[in-house]
């Protein structure tokens, strides 16, 4: 459709001079001149003639020249209009540009002070300000600041409670006033959703922190659903997992705070349904109502590479409670819950093996070791009741001979008794757990032992563990193998490392040749020590020579 565009007074005026001054002119002069012709007296007509022309003509030619000025000065005024919108359309467009841009790099920002970093740039090239300032609530701020003086603040208020300041070179207007406004609720918008990014990745942290630090597969997932119950807003969470013949089953219900026992609570329908779907769904009005715990619930389904491993719920007292926009990160989340239920039972799983592993060495070393003694003295004791009216000083040397075969075998039980004694890491902790077992170990082997503890220590659990198991290993092997009579610890925590040596002064040995000794006690040789510590990142070192003593370092990297 064309625009109609209005008419123009004075265009208009213009039009009609030139079409009716002329004839006007035409008009009267002939008029003027007929009424004059009609005087006789010749002076009359000069003076008539010298009036009309020297009155009428400087008139007319005054008026029409007023008019040509005024249109002159029209035209001269709508051409400095245009140039002035010109210039004013030429600002918005790069204005408009750089907001175009901003927003662009505000989308783009990976953090929240990289929004603040941004916005403030931004701020300042939008606005034209001399200086520009981004804060939030907590203190965090970014500015940008340029050569020009500007001396006028304005502020503008950010939706998450900080505010936007402009140091303007000039008295701010509405329009600025407005494009404040405008500046900091983008602003606003993208710091908030950095803000939630972070709180989404530090939610993902937490629940990676409790599956690598947790293997008790219960108060893993009590731990990883209260952190999703508490994301989503969720009063009422359970998990069940699938078993070996496919069948789902209850494995943890909490409604608050309180937990019930698993085995009382049912399997629902809803749960059966998203394992089927296997994709993340919302309970029907009835389904949710058959929890007896709420209005409404979303269903998970808890999948790794093998396939399905369980259903996760979180319910709420209220109908439709749960945001659509929480949904990815808690699928996400019972992702993460499903690894940590794999890693829970291959741990359980190792550790059935272990225990199993570990009683069958034991009945070993007894059959071969304590068994064999024992046998041995019983054979010694019959000679000597066959030599005693016979022989009775050889049956006096035998009787000596066996006793202290027994008393050897007595020391090595009570070491093996002392080495398998559980020792509680969570209780006492690394460092206390330490000095009591080396001198509990100092006293039941009558070795001097010498503790020395430097630095600080942060490892994680399985690691600590891991570390203690090292030191019991090798201090059994001081007793086992070393005929030492003293052997030193020091642990010496750095920046990066936390490490551990086992000094003793015995009659040391040959690594190469006996590098797959076992002890006594923990079974491990030290081939699988190394490979202990290999498996969490660290470093594990046997230097002994025959005659030198032994020194055993391990190292583990320390966390961050």
């Amino acid at each position: 459709m064309r625009r109609l565009i209005p008419p123009n007074p004075l265009a208009q005026r213009e039009e009609l001079l030139r079409k009716v001054l002329p004839p006007l002119i035409m008009v009267v002069v002939l008029v003027v001149e007929v009424l004059i012709s009609q005087l006789r007296d010749l002076r009359l007509e000069f003076w008539a003639h010298l009036l009309f022309y020297g009155i009428a003509g400087p008139t007319v030619t005054f008026f029409a020249l007023d008019w040509i000025a005024e249109g002159a000065r029209a035209r001269a005024s709508a051409e400095a209009e245009l140039r002035g919108l010109y210039e004013e359309l030429s600002r918005s467009h790069e204005q408009l540009q750089h907001i175009q841009a901003l927003m662009r790099d505000l989308t783009e920002a990976g953090d929240l002070g990289a929004v603040l970093e941004v916005g403030a740039r931004g701020a300042k090239r939008v606005s034209g300000a001399g200086r520009a300032s981004v804060r939030l609530p907590g203190g965090l701020e970014a500015t940008a600041t340029g050569s020009a003086e500007a001396h006028h603040p304005l502020r503008a208020e950010l939706l998450t409670g900080g505010w936007l300041e402009l140091q303007l070179p000039r008295p701010p207007t509405p329009g600025d006033e407005a494009l404040a406004h405008a500046l900091a609720a983008e602003i606003g918008t993208a710091a908030q959703a950095a803000w939630q990014r972070t709180q989404d990745l530090m939610t993902l942290h937490s629940v990676d922190d409790s599956i690598r630090a947790e293997r008790n597969m219960r108060r893993l997932l009590l731990r990883v659903t209260g952190t999703m119950a508490e994301r989503a807003g969720a009063d009422f969470r359970a998990v069940y997992l699938m078993d070996q013949d496919g069948v789902l089953r209850p494995e943890a219900v909490q409604v608050g705070h309180d937990a019930l026992p698993p085995s009382g609570a049912s399997v629902p329908a809803f749960a059966q349904r998203v394992a089927q779907a296997a994709e993340p769904l919302r309970a029907t009005p009835d389904e949710a109502e058959a929890f007896e715990w709420g209005d409404s619930a979303i269903g998970f389904p808890m999948r790794d590479e093998a396939g399905l491993v369980g259903v996760l719920i979180l319910g709420h007292a209220e109908a439709g409670a749960f945001a659509e926009a929480n949904m990815p990160l808690l699928a996400l989340m019972a992702s993460q819950a499903a690894l940590g239920v794999r890693n829970a039972r291959a741990y359980l799983y190792s550790e059935e093996l272990a225990i199993s592993d570990e009683r069958t060495r034991i009945a070993r070393e007894i059959h071969d070791g304590v068994a064999q003694s024992l046998a041995f003295c019983a054979i010694k004791l019959d000679v000597v009741a066959r030599q005693i009216h016979s022989d009775p000083e050889r049956a006096e040397a035998e009787v000596r001979a066996a006793g202290a075969l027994l008393r050897e075998q007595i020391q090595e039980v009570r070491r093996s008794i002392f080495a398998l004694r559980p020792i509680n890491l969570e209780k006492y902790g690394l460092l206390d757990t330490m000095r009591m077992y080396v001198q509990d170990f100092g006293e039941q082997n009558k070795l001097r032992t010498a503790l020395d503890i430097s630095g600080e220590v942060a490892l994680s659990k399985g690691d600590e563990a891991i570390l203690f198991r090292i030191l019991q290993e090798s201090l059994n092997n001081v007793a086992k193998h070393a005929a030492a009579s003293s052997v030193t610890v020091t642990l010496e925590g750095g920046p990066c490392w936390l490490q551990l040596r086992v000094q003793d002064n015995g009659r040391g040995f040959d690594p190469e040749q006996i590098s797959g000794r076992v002890s006594s006690a923990g079974g491990l040789g030290l081939t699988q020590m190394r490979e202990r510590m290999e498996s969490r990142g660290g470093e594990y070192a046997v230097v002994s020579e025959p005659g030198r003593g032994t020194l055993v370092e391990a190292r583990l990297p320390q966390v961050g």
